[in-house]
């Protein structure tokens, strides 16, 4: 009896038929990395769906940095760019002062008085010893840092800080800090808290 071999089939229009596989890693990887460098630009560049901001601004308040400004409102936003680059390093840029090393503006009885004189005698002479700023009494020595600022500039700075963090107090004129410089004369020295105490204000 003849043993028959079996030849396997091998008809080419045999339906395939579909295997599992895994995705690469570094397919997988390089799809979550762009994901995350596309969501950072967007964070950086979007100007989050604002129909008045598009490139290559990111923000409205970035945007608004850039109009032309005029008056009041120029004069304190150019108070508030002095106040960061003069006195917010100290001071922080929120007016909340820094522990052991300057003392806040926001609420401060200084910048709430009814009158200037104080407030603007203290960038123009700067400020040595001990004083109390809402209960608590600091030891520092301030400074001039105002005394190189023309008076207006320095106008501003002084309305800036007093019209911001809720403060709420008015403008400092450019004729304000002119008195008081003509006052202080052509060498001022720091002075304590006291002395600034018994001035009027």
């Amino acid at each position: 009896m003849n043993d028959e071999k079996k030849i396997p089939s091998t008809t080419p229009d045999a339906e395939p038929k579909a295997t599992h596989s895994t995705v690469p890693m570094w397919i997988l990887s390089l799809t979550l990395v762009l994901i995350y460098l596309g969501a950072v630009y967007f964070d950086h560049h979007g100007g989050w769906f604002d129909s008045k901001v598009y490139g290559p601004y990111a923000s409205a308040e970035e945007l608004d940095s850039y109009q032309p400004k005029s008056g009041a409102a120029e004069a304190f936003a150019r108070g508030k760019k002095l106040y960061e680059m003069n006195c917010g390093i100290c001071h922080g840029v929120d007016g909340l002062g820094k522990p052991n090393q300057a003392p806040p503006l926001a609420g401060s009885q200084w910048v709430k008085a009814n009158g200037v004189q104080r407030l603007t005698h203290i960038p123009l002479t700067g400020l040595t010893g001990t004083v109390q700023v809402e209960g608590q009494t600091w030891n520092l020595s301030m400074a001039a840092m105002g005394a190189m600022l023309s008076d207006s500039d320095l106008a501003a700075v002084l309305t800036y800080i007093r019209g911001s963090w809720g403060n709420g107090m008015g403008e400092v004129t450019a004729d304000d800090v002119k008195a008081v410089r003509a006052a202080i004369g052509a060498h001022p020295q720091p002075m304590s808290g006291e002395q600034m105490m018994k001035m009027p204000e």
